[in-house]
């Protein structure tokens, strides 16, 4: 089962960030800047378990968002309090390094 266009537009209407989404394998990526900070997967929200993150729900479930991936926070719960997920987001962008510069072609 994959996403639906509708959770993504609603999580991004939901958050008051500047998230970007790029569908990947029938699946969503959440960016935040260059970021992944996020994925939406079977129209469930899955957050990369960064130390401040897990720092902000250290009772957080965790499980993979596919089958052999790594666990990840669920994420769906948080999006009754934009506000508390929208700062979880933030910090698992300045948690994450920077995105190494892409190799160019040819």
């Amino acid at each position: 089962m994959s996403t639906s266009q509708a959770t993504i537009t609603h999580i991004l209407d939901t958050l008051d960030l500047s998230l970007t989404s790029r569908k990947m394998f029938g699946e969503y990526a959440l960016y935040l800047g260059e970021k992944v900070v996020a994925l939406v997967c079977d129209d469930t929200l899955f957050i990369k378990p960064t130390v401040g993150a897990l720092a902000m729900m250290p009772q957080s479930q965790m499980t993979p968002a596919y089958a052999g991936g790594k666990p990840m926070i669920m994420g769906n719960e948080l999006l009754d309090d934009p506000e508390i997920c929208a700062k979880i987001l933030r910090q698992v962008a300045s948690d994450l390094p920077s995105p190494k510069p892409k190799k160019p072609k040819g």
